[in-house]
Protein backbone atom coordinates (compact mmCIF):
# COMPACT_ATOMS: atom_id res chain seq x y z
CA UNK A 1 0.00 0.00 0.00
CA UNK A 2 1.65 3.16 -1.39
CA UNK A 3 1.56 6.21 1.31
CA UNK A 4 -0.52 7.86 -0.95
CA UNK A 5 -2.89 5.36 -0.48
CA UNK A 6 -2.61 5.05 3.27
CA UNK A 7 -3.15 9.48 3.39
CA UNK A 8 -6.21 9.40 0.93
CA UNK A 9 -8.34 6.45 2.97
CA UNK A 10 -7.31 8.11 6.60
CA UNK A 11 -8.65 12.18 4.93
CA UNK A 12 -11.91 10.32 3.96
CA UNK A 13 -12.38 8.07 7.46
CA UNK A 14 -11.67 11.55 8.90
CA UNK A 15 -13.89 13.21 7.20
CA UNK A 16 -16.36 11.13 7.57
CA UNK A 17 -16.12 11.81 11.47
CA UNK A 18 -16.28 15.24 10.83
CA UNK A 19 -19.76 15.06 9.16
CA UNK A 20 -21.11 12.79 11.64
CA UNK A 21 -20.18 15.35 14.40
CA UNK A 22 -21.47 18.34 12.30
CA UNK A 23 -24.56 16.26 11.61
CA UNK A 24 -24.89 15.66 15.19
CA UNK A 25 -24.42 19.65 16.30
CA UNK A 26 -26.93 20.49 14.11
CA UNK A 27 -29.35 17.27 14.11
CA UNK A 28 -29.16 16.45 10.51
CA UNK A 29 -29.52 12.84 9.96
CA UNK A 30 -28.70 13.05 6.31
CA UNK A 31 -25.44 14.59 7.05
CA UNK A 32 -24.93 11.69 9.70
CA UNK A 33 -25.98 8.99 7.73
CA UNK A 34 -22.73 10.37 5.42
CA UNK A 35 -20.15 10.57 7.43
CA UNK A 36 -20.55 7.26 8.80
CA UNK A 37 -20.64 6.14 5.28
CA UNK A 38 -17.22 7.73 4.17
CA UNK A 39 -16.01 6.89 7.32
CA UNK A 40 -16.87 3.13 7.19
CA UNK A 41 -15.74 3.15 3.26
CA UNK A 42 -12.65 4.44 4.34
CA UNK A 43 -11.53 1.98 7.04
CA UNK A 44 -12.82 -0.49 4.25
CA UNK A 45 -10.15 0.85 2.31
CA UNK A 46 -7.82 0.89 4.58
CA UNK A 47 -8.30 -3.03 5.72
CA UNK A 48 -8.53 -4.45 2.16
CA UNK A 49 -4.88 -2.64 1.52
CA UNK A 50 -3.54 -4.16 4.77
CA UNK A 51 -4.64 -7.65 4.04
CA UNK A 52 -3.01 -6.85 0.50
CA UNK A 53 0.13 -5.90 2.05
CA UNK A 54 0.40 -9.14 4.33
CA UNK A 55 0.24 -11.21 1.38
CA UNK A 56 3.26 -9.52 -0.48
CA UNK A 57 5.02 -10.40 2.17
Amino acid sequence: MSGTDKLTNKIEELSGKGKQTVGDATDNRDLQAEGQKEESKGNLKQGVENIKDAFKK
